[in-house]
């Protein structure tokens, strides 16, 4: 579905990805892992288009994305969760959804879709006339998720979902990206939280110093010497 290959990107004077490569099969939940600063974020924004590659492909369901806008971006099926959830905080969290269904066949489908995304999520439902900004952590984030679904997306890429909640929150979180790829979308993961995103993820690469120094299956990174001693503290 997604391929990326030899992708380099930098800020300035300063370069951030070198060479990354790696791709995302159909259906699949694929993990980029890594510590602060290792250019993971850099990867999402520059295949959402928030970013323009030095150079380097990015092929999106056979169709290249190089210079292609955001909003169309969107529109082809690949939607960003960004990190910090990035919340309309004084709209209610209804009026959140109908920001992530702005465009052609979201708008048209918005009504059956906000049922369904509210049957997924019945705390939003619970909620549906309360401002963002009011809703806990773990609300916020199930909120910026559900905006996300939205858009209608064939790939989901959400960066640092767990960041900040407290541990109960992080596996029910990790459970709701579970359920949303059982329903047929393709993830692509951005995750500090090593250990659990690797437990249940098809794919993983570690990315450190924006190249990527390893990839497997969840299981085999797991089992890694070097992501044991680096990530996991064994």
């Amino acid at each position: 579905m997604l391929v990326v290959n030899k992708l380099n990107m930098g800020y300035k004077d300063l370069h951030v990805l070198w060479d990354v490569t790696f791709n995302v099969d159909e259906g699949q939940i694929v993990v980029l892992v890594g510590s602060n600063g290792a250019g993971k974020s850099s990867i999402l924004k520059t295949i959402s288009g928030l970013q323009k590659p030095l150079s380097g492909v990015i092929d999106f369901a056979g169709e290249p994305l190089s210079n292609v806008l955001p909003e169309e971006i969107i529109k082809r099926g690949i939607v960003h969760i960004p990190e910090g959830r990035r919340l309309f905080n004084e709209m209610t969290v209804e009026e959140n959804l109908l920001m992530g269904s702005l465009h052609g066949e979201a708008k048209k489908r918005r009504k059956n879709t906000i049922e369904e995304v509210c049957d997924f999520f019945p705390r939003l439902k619970e909620r549906y006339k309360q401002n963002a900004g009011t809703l806990s952590g773990g609300e916020q984030q199930m909120l910026a998720v559900a905006r996300g679904l939205m858009s209608l997306p064939k790939l989901l890429m959400l960066d640092e979902p767990s960041l900040g909640l407290a541990p109960f929150l992080v596996q029910e979180i990790f459970d709701i990206i579970k359920k949303i790829n059982e329903q047929g979308i393709t993830i692509l993961l951005v995750e500090q939280n090593v250990q659990t995103s690797l437990t249940f993820c098809n794919r993983a690469y570690v990315l450190e110093n924006g190249r990527i120094v390893l990839s497997g299956t969840g299981k085999e990174l797991l089992h890694n010497n070097h992501v044991k001693s680096a990530y996991l503290g064994l």
